[in-house]
């Protein structure tokens, strides 16, 4: 990916701002350990939630940056995921950059379909045979759909993650693929990439 596509949004000033803040915010806290008695706790906790914030407005600027370059139809999968996420269907969307996927996808059902949003919210519409695997987008177009993705080990045991999200790492890990996640449990998105996963914000994710 060249870096010069994440140059050119407000976004990148708005979260220079807000991490300056953050950093503020800090500041204050050390200086009031000096002078102020009363518990800093939850002074803590309203910076940790601002992090958060900011953590998830990074990860949307990043994913359109991640994803513009490999296909112009990230304005369709963020109108499915989205909506995937209100009705509370996962999803596992893997997208595909550089590297060829082969030697790590178990191959499923071959859809060779323009993207749509339509198309892929049906794909993941709970009883669809194909809505427990992953799809696979190349370009502009869903390349197949129910592939198999290798699982992550380092996560192994861990309540909190579920087999969607352990795939995303699993593939993240081994090649520069991004992997979008909508969670059946909660609704949360998030995308895998370099191996980690990363939350985004909604609505408007992209």
């Amino acid at each position: 990916m060249n870096p010069i596509n994440c140059d050119f949004s407000p976004m990148k000033e708005t979260l220079k701002d807000e991490l300056l803040q953050v950093i503020l915010s800090l500041q204050q806290s050390v200086e009031e350990m000096d002078t102020n008695t009363n518990c800093l706790l939850s002074n803590f906790e309203k910076i940790k939630e601002r992090f958060m914030t900011i953590e998830m407005k990074a990860a949307t600027f990043y994913l359109n940056c991640y994803l513009s370059p490999f296909t112009e139809k990230y304005p369709e999968l963020s109108h499915s995921v989205q909506n995937m996420s209100l009705r509370r269907h996962g999803g596992l969307i893997v997208i595909q950059r550089q590297d060829a996927l082969e030697a790590f996808i178990q191959p499923g059902i071959h859809i060779g379909a323009d993207l749509t949003h339509s198309l892929l919210e049906s794909i993941f519409f709970p009883g669809n045979p194909l809505h427990d695997g992953a799809v696979l987008v190349n370009r502009n177009q869903i390349e197949s759909a129910a592939n198999v993705l290798p699982l992550s080990e380092r996560y192994t045991g861990e309540k909190k993650l579920g087999t969607r999200h352990r795939a995303a790492l699993g593939l993240s890990e081994m090649s520069d693929a991004l992997v979008m996640v909508v969670s059946e449990e909660t609704g949360k998105i998030s995308f895998a990439f370099q191996g980690n996963l990363y939350p985004i914000s909604t609505p408007g994710i992209i």
